[in-house]
Parts: C-alpha cells; sequence; structure tokens
C-alpha cells in the first residue's frame, strides 16, 4: 500500500526562496509543455507524417534548449522541470481516460509545489536534504516504513509542506476494526453526522465562525495598490486565514472518521450529490462548509486500511422518507426538508428524520453484506474477509 506522509517543514529565509524558486522553475515547465503540447498536436492534425507530442519527447526538448534559453532553470534541482512535464503526461492520461478535464495552465500563488524522485533527496531524523540547498528541518520524523517513492514540497499560505509517498509493502499499518456491529451515518447541515446509535457530531463550522473576519481581510486586500508590499502583506493575511478555516474542517473530519473506522467495520453512507445540493443558494455555503465529499473520500480509504467495509446507497434511496420500525417499511410520498420529525401513518413511531435515514443506511449495509456473502449476521462473529458487495461498495485502497 502507498501511503503519503505530509509533514510540515522549517525553512529558514535562503530555503524558503529556494523553494519558491523550484516551484516557480516547476510551473514554467509545465506551461511551456502544455504551450508546446497544443502547437504539436495542431502541427500532427494538419501534417499526419509529424510526430504526436508525449511528455517524454517534451522533456527532451526542454533538455536541449534550458542551457541557452532557460540557464536561470540549473540553479534549482533538474527534477523540477522533469517532475513537472512527467505530471502533465499524467493529466494527459486522465484526461483521454475520462477521469478529468483538459489540462489548464498553472498560475503563480496556487497550488506552488515540486516533486523529487527518491535518488534526489534523503531523510535523516527530522529533516530531508534537497539537492542544491542541503538539509530541511522538519517538523516531526516520517512515520512509515518501507521504501519512498517520491516528496513533494507545496506552499499553503506562508507555510511550506512535504508529503513523502512511502510503498510500506503491506495491506495496512492499522489494527483492525474493533466490529462493534454496522453503523449508519447520516451527513447533515445542522449537525455534521448522525449515527445510527443515536449520537450526534457537531461540526465546527469554521467558515462560518470566520466570515467576518474573512470579509474584513478580503476588503483591505481589494483597497491595496496591486503591486505594493502592502498588498503582498494582506495576501498574506488572508491566505492564512483561508488555510486556518480548511484545517479546522479537516481535524474534524479526519477525528470523525477515524473514531469510525476504528469502532465499525460495515459503515453505510449516501451518495450525496454534492454538485447539485451546492446549487441551492440558500444552504450551499453551509453545505460546502461541511465537506461532504472529503468526508466519504476519507471514511473509504480509512476503512480499507482497517479491512472494514463501506457501503454507498443509492443516490435516489430514501433513507429519510422510508419507516425504520422492524417489519413496517412505509414510505412516504413526499418529505420537505423543514420537517425534522415525523410519524409513521402505517405503526404509529415517531421519528427524527436524521436517526431514522441513519438506521436505514445501516440495515441497508448489513443486507448488502450479508447477501454479498451469504451470511445472516452482523456482529462480532461475523467474519472480516468477506468479498464486498459489487453493486453499492466503493473503497479506495491507495489513500492520497
Amino acid at each position: 500500500m502507498i501511503l503519503a506522509h505530509k509533514i510540515a517543514l522549517d525553512p529558514n529565509n535562503v530555503q524558503a526562496t529556494y523553494f519558491a524558486r523550484a516551484a516557480g522553475t516547476a510551473r514554467f515547465a509545465y506551461n511551456w509543455a502544455l504551450a508546446e503540447w497544443k502547437r504539436q498536436y495542431e502541427a500532427h492534425k494538419a501534417d499526419a507524417n509529424l510526430p504526436k507530442p508525449s511528455q517524454a519527447a517534451l522533456r527532451r526538448q526542454l533538455n536541449a534548449l534550458k542551457r541557452e534559453q532557460f540557464p536561470w532553470m540549473l540553479e534549482v534541482t533538474k527534477n523540477a522541470p522533469q517532475m513537472a512535464i512527467i505530471q502533465l503526461g499524467q493529466a494527459f492520461q486522465n484526461f483521454f481516460a475520462g477521469r478529468a478535464k483538459y489540462p489548464q495552465f498553472r498560475k503563480k500563488g496556487v497550488h506552488d509545489r515540486f516533486t523529487l524522485t527518491n535518488d534526489q533527496f534523503s531523510i535523516d531524523g527530522c529533516r530531508i536534504r534537497i539537492p542544491n540547498l542541503g538539509w530541511v528541518r522538519m517538523r516531526e520524523p516520517l512515520r512509515f516504513a518501507g521504501k519512498i517513492l517520491s516528496a513533494t514540497l507545496s506552499r499553503v499560505a506562508d507555510r511550506w509542506f512535504v508529503s513523502i509517498a512511502v510503498d510500506t509493502q503491506d495491506d495496512s499499518h492499522l489494527p483492525k476494526a474493533e466490529n462493534q456491529g454496522a453503523v449508519g451515518v447520516d451527513l447533515g447541515v445542522s449537525a455534521l453526522a448522525t449515527l445510527s446509535t443515536g449520537e450526534t457530531i457537531d461540526g465546527p463550522k469554521p467558515h462560518k465562525a470566520l466570515l467576518s473576519r474573512l470579509k474584513r481581510l478580503s476588503r483591505s486586500l481589494s483597497r491595496k495598490q496591486k503591486g505594493s508590499a502592502n498588498r503582498r502583506k494582506a495576501k498574506a493575511k488572508l491566505s492564512r486565514l483561508h488555510a486556518r478555516i480548511a484545517n479546522s474542517r479537516n481535524d474534524a473530519l479526519h477525528k470523525l472518521t477515524s473514531d469510525l473506522t476504528r469502532r465499525f467495520h460495515t459503515i453505510g453512507i449516501e451518495d450525496l450529490n454534492v454538485r447539485g445540493m451546492v446549487k441551492n443558494r440558500y444552504l450551499a455555503r453551509s453545505i460546502a462548509d461541511m465537506g461532504f465529499f472529503e468526508f466519504r473520500r476519507q471514511v473509504e480509504y480509512k476503512a480499507a486500511m482497517r479491512g472494514g467495509v463501506v457501503v454507498v446507497a443509492d443516490r435516489f434511496f430514501p433513507s429519510s422518507k422510508t419507516c425504520s420500525s422492524p417489519g413496517c417499511k412505509y414510505t412516504l410520498d413526499d418529505l420537505a426538508l423543514s420537517v425534522r420529525q415525523w410519524t409513521c401513518p402505517e405503526c404509529g413511531t415517531v421519528h427524527d428524520r436524521d436517526v431514522n435515514a441513519a438506521i436505514n443506511l445501516k440495515n441497508l449495509a448489513v443486507s448488502s453484506i450479508a447477501s454479498a456473502c451469504g451470511e445472516a449476521g452482523s456482529g462480532s462473529g461475523r467474519k472480516t474477509g468477506v468479498k464486498p458487495a459489487s453493486t453499492k461498495q466503493e473503497v479506495s485502497f491507495v489513500p492520497v
């Protein structure tokens, strides 16, 4: 299993300047290669005798002319431009496979980064050696043991991080789930998650909590003259606040998903249409503030590492409108979003909307696993190495 450990760096001014120059070199090489790719592809369409563009050919072309046309590229590691072109080739592979949109030019100050191959750096405890620079302090040592594959240095606000990819040579570095049965998780806006056990987890809502400060700093930035030192300072303040909001959201999601995958072997969740949900102008900000897609991504790869199973309900599964009482499967024709409780006209049970949905998701997860492996139970005595249900389960084995 390939795992990535993202570690904060503690560079001095010289080292931070080198990182910025290397990231700029990688960005220039990526944009140059993208422009050349477009030009060569149009030329191939006009004349079939000309070769199609490829990342390998573009790398050779850049190496042939950078000493004369771009000598400043030699001041940073050679991996910065070369890996950027390789990443462009991967982007085109994803585009042709239908997994991504057409590659776009990179912008300065937006996801600044560069990548090193495993033969261009070394790690010794809490420091990493960078080509043409030397040792740089890391805030913590590498957690995973195995073959180091690559390292990507990136900037978030005014801080630098290194993400080290490691092949751990095994399926999991975490203990198996405690297997407290199955659980259904209903995501919401008022509460981040409601479990079928009745537990409610409130989200931090960091964007809403810091919205007034975000508006003030945005107005302050818009008043500054472009190119001035004051504008750079205001932009740095705004970037730090955005990073703080993202960190608060990710912290809450990691704690929730780690707790769920540690406790439960089988987890039932919904296939939410987040892109469609954020089109609601009244709820878009609150929905985006919760991070529903990130929750699903984390719970899937963490459950896979612990040997658990994630069952994803169909997008049109009526989890909120179906009565969860045993023996009663009455389904309402319509249930407004403002209705938080409803009474089943068939059996008379009073349901909390979110808890009822979570229980139905749990029941669906149990029935899906039972039908897939031919077993009836979902308790601690059930086997953990079952074959997943092919129609409902989506598990990712490579966390990002």
